[in-house]
């Protein structure tokens, strides 16, 4: 933004220090005119030798004619030593103001890394500093996330315009290939683009919170996705056992439904084929609700439980299989429980698969009585 130029904060404070200087030393000198000049007399009084006091009264004429060149002397003095003063007890005082607008100047030329760590007990500008800090160390981190999560998308979705290319590119050069072998091959590719573009869109949607929180009924979200997955439970021999009560959250229902879908895809697909188990369980308390999704599966090492809400993980490995899913879908599931204020907890299972738990904010008190009333 441009502004015109104006006075700096060091000269303001400096002519403030001074003006109160001043203001104070004229003070000063208006008390004792006041309580002490005021009752000297006007006129010389003669006293008797042998009385006292001795000697000639003080008249205020001659005080004044005294005291006056003093007091201006005074006052220039004041000025002077306020101005000097003031301009390097500012600049001692906005020293570390200074250093915040350096490194501020340095972060918008894309410089992240630079910390100010600003010495001292704490105070106001120093709890600027390191409130400056912390949000400097989240960018630096969100950034360098953010061209991972770019890098990564990327690749993803190179890797199946490529085969498409090679698909088309062999139908060309090749009119004896089957085509329908071809197309089908291309349908699949194309599928799981469509598939990795919409999960792109949901992470994007659940960053910008642009969404209306409302009373949403986990118990509800999850009977639906165990609805719409059940057939591809049923292929895989994976069991789906349901349990709870009515765990109303807050927040968006559209995105509750694809977290819970999410999961459930997750605890499906990486599971034991042919005798895997999946347990869904909601869990009301009076703040908080719980959504519980166990699965068997494969024993995970906490290290690599550690990575998979990352995009793009799949488990141990990068898998490619029908069902494997494009990458996203517990990084979709963190992403949803953060921006609804939530808490996601993975727990590798010593039996094998994994305990993951939602922890989700109950409604408001007074949606809730709305909704009762109704």
């Amino acid at each position: 933004m441009d502004r015109a130029p104006g006075f700096s904060v060091r000269f303001k404070l400096t002519l403030s220090y001074a003006g109160f200087l001043m203001l104070a030393g004229g003070l000063l000198l208006a008390a004792v005119w006041m309580f002490l000049l005021r009752y000297v007399p006007d006129r010389a009084m003669l006293y008797n030798p042998d009385d006292s006091p001795h000697g000639v009264f003080p008249v205020r004429s001659a005080l004044l004619d005294v005291f006056a060149p003093r007091a201006a002397a005074v006052m220039a003095f004041l000025l002077v030593f306020g101005l000097v003063g003031g301009w390097i007890l500012a600049g001692r005082m906005l020293a570390p103001l200074t250093r915040i607008t350096d490194a501020t100047r340095m972060a918008t030329k894309g410089s992240l890394s630079h910390r100010i760590r600003l010495p001292g007990r704490r105070d106001e500008f120093r709890e600027l500093a390191d409130d400056f800090d912390t949000m400097l160390a989240q960018l630096e981190a969100h950034v360098a996330e953010q061209r991972r999560f770019a890098a990564n998308a990327s690749h993803e979705l190179r890797t199946p315009l490529a085969i498409s290319q090679a698909l088309l590119d062999v139908a060309r050069n090749d009119p004896a290939q089957d085509l329908g072998e071809i197309i089908g091959r291309l349908h699949a590719v194309n599928s799981r683009a469509i598939d990795l573009t919409e999960a792109l869109l949901v992470l994007s949607r659940a960053d910008q919170r642009s969404f209306t929180r409302e009373p949403v009924d986990l118990s509800l979200l999850v009977e639906e996705a165990t609805e719409t997955l059940l057939p591809l439970a049923e292929r895989r021999g994976v069991t789906i056992e349901n349990s709870g009560d009515i765990a109303p959250a807050f927040g968006s229902g559209a995105l509750l439904l694809q977290l819970t879908t999410n999961l459930l895809h997750n605890a499906i697909v990486h599971n034991l084929p042919g005798k895997g188990t999946v347990r869904i369980e909601t869990v009301a308390g009076p703040e908080t609700v719980v959504l519980m999704v166990e699965n068997s599966g494969a024993t995970l090492s906490p290290q690599v439980v550690s990575t998979l809400t990352e995009p793009f993980q799949r488990g141990t490995e990068r898998i490619r299989s029908d069902h494997a899913g494009v990458g996203l879908g517990l990084a979709i599931v963190k992403r949803i429980t953060d921006v609804h204020d939530g808490s996601l907890t993975i727990t590798p299972r010593t039996e094998g698969g994994l305990r993951i738990a939602v922890q989700l904010p109950a409604p408001p008190a007074h949606f809730t009585n709305r909704t009762s009333d109704q």
